[in-house]
């Protein structure tokens, strides 16, 4: 029985990655298909920047988290010290697990459990990640009052791929947000805004409109990355409230206090984005260093030399590219990905 409801959504999932919805309206529908095999009183589903594991977008279930613990469980997922945090189970060879799989004291010592989930009347929480070939696109928690079952664990685990691979076509979708002035924020020790340019209040604006307090949590995600990097930098991919994407970039001042860190938040260039979409569309490692080689203009030969391999090579390479991306000509396949 299992099994066959698993077949069910698997396939209805693929076929709203064929339907060109964005990752919001496909997260949406797929939350539908889920719960109704595995209930809960709350649900959350992220979108994921591939390369870094920040959370690009949310979506919620027909009951949303109040506004109020939307800050704190986003803060949860970055501040180290969690049990569960997507980044944790991406790692993990089945990225699935429900909270009281841990040992009861370090369940006990979770912040979304004592500060959240109790408070809200709610005692279990399932998490997964959803990935494919090797890359996690989004990520999923649910919650409710009674425990989940293997078969509920096993479940999810099972459509997890063709929810990664449906993110994955979904991600290639750009919405167009209104043009904003790029800011710059500095951002102290403990995470919090010291200064900021005029342009700042238009981008907390529009991140919170997504979630209270995403603004914040952002930056406080960044830093912790560009605190923890050995170059001081750190950059995150994140989606608007209209499906389009936002850039910030953190780097870390240097000098005899460097506790600031600084950070540029803008919208993301066609430049910016080639590494998730080259991702998105299932390009394989050989075929990115292709596609990249053509943007930057080089001939056949050109790529041949520089990638130590034959001119038919390149070609066969070229027109598997072709294929995935569905475009006819170099200047076709230019235009698609650097828009």
């Amino acid at each position: 029985m299992w099994e066959g409801r698993a077949q069910g959504v698997r396939r209805d999932v693929a076929a709203l990655a064929t339907a060109g919805l964005g990752v919001a309206e496909l997260h949406a529908a797929a939350i539908e298909l889920v719960d109704r095999v595995v209930p809960a009183e709350l649900t959350c589903w992220a979108s994921l920047d591939p390369d870094t594991a920040v959370i690009s977008s949310m979506t919620s279930g027909r009951a949303r988290i109040p506004g109020e613990y939307e800050p704190l469980l986003a803060t949860y997922e970055y501040d180290g010290a969690q049990p569960h945090t997507f980044a944790e189970l991406a790692a993990r060879p089945v990225p699935v697990a429900r909270l009281w799989d841990l040992p009861r004291r370090d369940a006990e010592r979770s912040g979304r459990l004592n500060e959240v989930w109790r408070p809200l009347g709610l005692g279990h929480e399932l998490r997964a990640v959803f990935r494919v070939d090797g890359m996690c696109w989004a990520a999923a928690g649910l919650v409710r009052r009674g425990e989940f079952s293997d078969r509920e664990v096993e479940f999810l685990a099972s459509i997890a791929p063709a929810l990664a691979s449906a993110t994955r076509v979904a991600a290639r979708t750009r919405g167009e947000g209104e043009r904003a002035e790029p800011a710059i924020v500095v951002v102290g020790p403990d995470g919090r805004q010291r200064a900021a340019t005029a342009a700042a209040a238009a981008w907390r604006s529009e991140l919170d409109e997504i979630a209270p307090g995403r603004f914040a949590v952002l930056l406080r995600a960044v830093v912790v990355g560009a605190r923890a990097a050995a170059t001081g930098s750190f950059r995150a991919r994140v989606r608007d409230a209209h499906g389009g994407w936002i850039v910030l970039h953190a780097s870390r001042l240097l000098g005899e206090d460097d506790a600031e860190t600084v950070v540029t938040v803008d919208r993301a260039s066609g430049a910016e984005l080639l590494g998730v979409l080259l991702a998105a569309y299932g390009l394989t490692a050989r075929e990115r260093d292709v596609c990249r080689e053509v943007l930057a203009g080089r001939s056949t030969a050109d790529i041949a030399a520089r990638l130590a391999i034959s001119a038919h090579t390149v070609q066969d390479h070229l027109k598997s590219v072709f294929g995935k991306v569905d475009v006819r000509s170099r200047g076709e396949l230019t235009a698609k990905l650097l828009a």
